[in-house]
């Protein structure tokens, strides 16, 4: 069976809408919550692609996020071993630091609904294609700025990148294809997490925008399936169970 990672950043933050779409496609996937204290694998061998969700902090703020090195390191090893790699929001600028990419810790919150579209760089890709003219909900904490060789296939209206494809088989998005309604009126209600100062503006936004959300988030799952061949499985590692053997002398 097809069994993704996923690295979740806080508790509001899950795979969302995409978690109908992947179990519709007969597609399993584990969790891993380095916030909360969880180790995060060495390894890619047993899993068929990495997600990287979204999160509450920039990208440079190490205090808040002490396990961003691990985690760079975890996203390193999917790219050797040429499994796919999505990083949405948090994660997508992660994808872009490690594609040569440069973090700032501002702007502390950049949230807004724009049009994305496509780019030259974009033409022929299959997620650029599906979300050009498409209403998204870009929300990130920081920036990473793009390496010159790296064009992005799509950008917000203001010509700000807004996903970038790294190699065949690696995506950083900005925007937010996963984000519910209910997720954003968790992230108000989460303890201590910092939201941007016209949340309520943009969740009644998401609400208004909801169903024709739905379709753009189908629209971005099929897409992401044939750029990345999401339906093959991957040749994974063995698992050996080690049983102990009893001296019967």
């Amino acid at each position: 069976m097809k069994q993704f990672l996923v690295v979740q950043h806080t508790y509001s933050e899950y795979l969302g809408g995409i978690e109908k779409q992947l179990e519709n496609r007969d597609i399993g996937f584990v969790y891993q919550r380095p916030f909360t204290g969880q180790s995060l694998p060495a390894s890619a061998l047993q899993y068929d692609a990495l997600w990287l969700l979204g999160g509450a902090h920039a990208v440079t703020d190490l205090a808040a996020c002490p396990w961003i090195g691990d985690e760079l390191r975890l996203l390193d090893a999917f790219r050797r071993a040429r499994r796919p790699v999505i990083g949405i929001g948090f994660g997508g600028l992660l994808v872009a630091q490690s594609c040569g990419g440069t973090p700032h810790a501002e702007p502390l919150q950049h949230a807004h609904w724009t049009t994305a579209h496509a780019t030259a760089a974009g033409r022929n890709d299959p997620l650029a294609r599906a979300v050009d003219g498409r209403r998204v909900l870009v929300m990130v904490n920081g920036r990473v700025d793009l390496p010159p060789a790296i064009a992005p296939v799509a950008v917000d209206d203001a010509g700000n990148w807004i996903a970038v494809r790294c190699d065949a088989l690696t995506y950083g998005l900005l925007f937010r294809p996963e984000l519910k309604p209910g997720m954003l009126e968790d992230m108000i209600m989460e303890e201590g997490r910092p939201v941007p100062d016209d949340i309520g503006e943009l969740l009644a936004t998401a609400r208004g925008e909801w169903l024709e959300t739905q379709h753009t988030t189908i629209a971005v799952i099929a897409a992401l399936v044939q750029a990345l061949d999401l339906m093959r499985e991957r040749r994974k590692m063995p698992v050996f169970a080690l049983n102990p053997v009893h001296d019967k002398r």
